[in-house]
């Protein structure tokens, strides 16, 4: 008996969760025609010693764009790519400015 009475609520949580109406939410989206965009963000904060930004603009199966970012160094890396189609990513990195590494000097120890 007590099977049957478990049967039966399994059933009825079936039932009442199943639901009743199609979905309303947003339609998913159509990948038949490729995208056009372009953004592009920058921060530079002298205060932290943050200086990054991004660029990309994409038309169609075409992407290019860049990026940079301030080393600990010093030097200033720069990444432009490109894709186009089924060509992959292609990238260019360069750098700007020397290398600092300032001198080591340890802290005392008392000991």
């Amino acid at each position: 008996m007590i099977t049957k009475v478990c049967f039966l609520l399994v059933l009825v949580a079936v039932v009442f969760g199943a639901p009743s109406r199609p979905h309303y939410g947003y339609a998913p989206p159509s990948y038949e025609e490729p995208s056009t965009y372009d953004f592009n963000y920058a921060v530079k904060d002298d205060y932290s010693g943050n200086d990054f930004g991004h660029e990309e603009t994409r038309d169609g199966y075409d992407t290019q764009g860049s990026y940079y970012v301030l080393l600990p160094d010093g030097r200033l890396q720069k990444v432009s790519y490109n894709v186009n189609g089924d060509s992959g990513f292609v990238a260019e990195v360069t750098y700007e400015g020397e290398a600092q590494y300032p001198e080591y000097h340890p802290a005392p120890s008392y000991g």
